[in-house]
C-alpha cells in the first residue's frame, strides 16, 4: 500500500532518476512525450523496475484490441474517489512506457495501467495486479501481431490461476475463453457489434451459433456465461438488477460498454457504481479523440479507427448525410504496414457522405471505396480537403499515425 516503507533500492532510484532525466530531454527535443525512452532506459539500469514500482501500488491492467486507452481514463477517474491514482493516461502501453508512467506516482494508490494485448500476460506476472479488465479481441495490425486466437490463447496461459479479479466482456467469445481460465471472473454483458472475429470456437474450432445476443458452440458445449453487470440502453445494471444511468461527454455505444466494465472494476475496489458513472462524467476527450477543433473555419471533429472493429462502432457515431466526412489511413510502423484490414470495413453505412480521402495510403482507400460504390475525392492534404468542404462540421477518421498527423496540423 501507498506509504509503506520506501520499497526502492538505491539501484532502482537511479534507474528512475536516468529515465526521467532522459524522457525530459527527449521532451526539450520536441521528439514527444519522452515516456518510451526514459522507460528504456530505466530498464536497461534495473530490470525489475516494473515489479518494484508496481509492489506498493493496486494495480489494475486493461487490455483490449479497441477502447483501451478510453477505459483506462474511465477507471481512473472512477477510482479516484478512493484514493490517488497514477496512470499512464497517454497511450504508451508497452512496458517501458508502463514503467515511465509507475515512476512519476510516488503517492498513488492504485495504478491503472493501459497494456498493449500482446504484453499483458508479462506485465501481469510483473506487476501482481489486484484487477485485470479484458475487453475484446479483434484483429489489427496484420502485418506483426499474431491472430487473434493465439493472442486469446496467450491470455488463458497468461492468466491461469491469476489472483486477480478479472473483469471480462461476455459477448466476446474469444474473451470468454481467455478468461475462464482464472478462477476469480466477474463477467459484464458489453456486446460486440463487431463479429468477424468469432464465428468459431476458440475452444474446439467449431461453428458458433449467434441466436439473438446470446452465443454458444454447437459442439463443445462452449457458450456465453451468465453475467453480473450489463450495458442495458444507457443504464449499467449492477448484480442487484439496480439500474445506474450513463452519463458521459464522450459519444456512442462503445463508450457506454467502456463505461459499464469500469463501473465494474470501480466496484472491485469498493467504488459504488453511481460515484464511479458520476466522476467518469469528467472525461471529455482522451488523447484527442473525440475533440471538436476549428480549422479554416470549419468544425472538425477527430475520431480515431485503427481496426475493422474500430471502424465499424465510428461509423455509427456520424453525423447523418450529407455531413463531409475525411477518410486518413497510413501504414507505417505503429500502424501495422499491411492495409489489407481495409476490405474488412463496410464503406457502405458512408453512402450520401461527400467522402475525401487523405493520408499516405489514399489510393489503398480509394480502391476500397471504388469497390464499394462510393462517391469520394482524393486529396493531397486534410488543407485540400476542408478547402472542398462547405462550412460547418466535418467528421474526420483516422488510423493512428494519421492521427497523430491531423492533431498536429489542425493544432490539437
Amino acid at each position: 500500500m501507498a506509504g509503506n516503507s520506501d520499497p526502492l533500492t538505491p539501484r532502482a532510484k537511479i534507474a528512475v532518476t536516468a529515465g526521467k532525466a532522459v524522457a525530459a530531454a527527449s521532451r526539450a527535443a520536441g521528439r514527444g512525450s519522452g515516456s518510451v525512452i526514459g522507460g528504456r532506459v530505466a530498464l536497461k539500469l534495473d530490470p525489475d523496475l516494473l515489479a518494484r514500482l508496481a509492489q506498493n501500488l493496486d494495480v489494475i491492467l486493461v487490455s483490449a484490441t479497441n477502447g483501451k486507452t478510453t477505459t483506462t481514463r474511465l477507471i481512473a477517474e472512477a477510482l479516484r474517489a478512493a484514493g490517488p491514482v497514477v496512470s499512464n493516461a497517454l497511450g504508451a502501453n508497452m512496458p517501458a512506457g508502463i514503467t515511465s508512467a509507475l515512476a512519476g506516482g510516488s503517492d498513488a494508490k492504485y495504478g491503472v495501467i493501459e497494456v498493449d494485448e500482446k504484453y499483458l500476460a508479462g506485465v501481469a506476472r510483473d506487476t501482481d495486479p489486484k484487477c485485470i479488465a479484458l475487453l475484446n479481441l479483434s484483429r489489427d495490425q496484420l502485418d506483426r501481431a499474431a491472430e487473434t486466437r493465439m493472442l486469446a490463447e496467450n491470455w488463458r496461459e497468461g492468466l491461469a490461476g491469476s489472483k486477480a479479479v478479472v473483469v471480462a466482456n461476455a459477448d466476446d467469445p474469444l474473451v470468454v475463453w481467455a478468461a475462464s481460465s482464472s478462477p476469480n471472473v466477474v463477467w459484464v454483458a458489453a456486446g460486440q457489434m463487431w463479429k468477424d472475429d468469432a464465428w468459431s470456437c476458440p475452444s474446439c474450432g467449431g461453428v458458433m451459433q449467434r441466436p439473438g445476443d446470446d452465443w454458444f458452440c454447437g459442439e463443445c458445449g462452449f457458450r456465453r456465461p451468465q453475467p453480473s453487470w450489463a450495458l442495458s440502453g444507457d443504464h449499467v445494471l449492477d448484480p442487484h438488477g439496480s439500474a445506474w444511468p450513463i452519463h458521459l461527454q464522450l459519444p456512442g455505444r462503445a463508450n457506454k460498454a467502456n463505461a459499464a466494465s469500469s463501473a465494474a472494476v470501480a466496484a472491485v475496489f469498493g467504488v459504488p457504481p453511481q460515484v464511479a458513472l458520476e466522476r467518469m462524467y469528467q472525461v471529455q476527450a482522451v488523447a484527442g479523440r473525440y475533440d471538436v477543433v476549428q480549422f479554416m473555419e470549419r468544425d472538425l471533429r477527430l475520431l480515431l479507427a485503427k481496426n475493422p472493429a474500430g471502424w465499424l462502432e465510428t461509423f455509427s457515431l456520424i453525423d447523418p448525410a450529407p455531413a463531409p466526412v475525411i477518410l486518413s489511413v497510413n501504414a507505417r510502423g505503429a500502424d501495422g504496414t499491411d492495409t489489407s484490414w481495409l476490405w474488412d470495413v463496410d464503406y457502405t453505412r458512408l453512402s450520401g457522405h461527400p467522402i475525401f480521402v487523405i493520408g499516405d495510403r489514399k489510393l489503398d482507400l480509394a480502391v476500397r471505396l471504388e469497390v464499394a460504390n462510393q462517391h469520394f475525392q482524393v486529396c493531397e492534404s486534410v488543407d485540400q480537403a476542408v478547402q472542398l468542404c462547405p462550412p460547418g462540421r466535418i467528421e474526420v477518421i483516422a488510423n493512428y499515425t494519421a492521427f497523430q498527423d491531423l492533431r498536429r496540423r489542425v493544432g490539437n
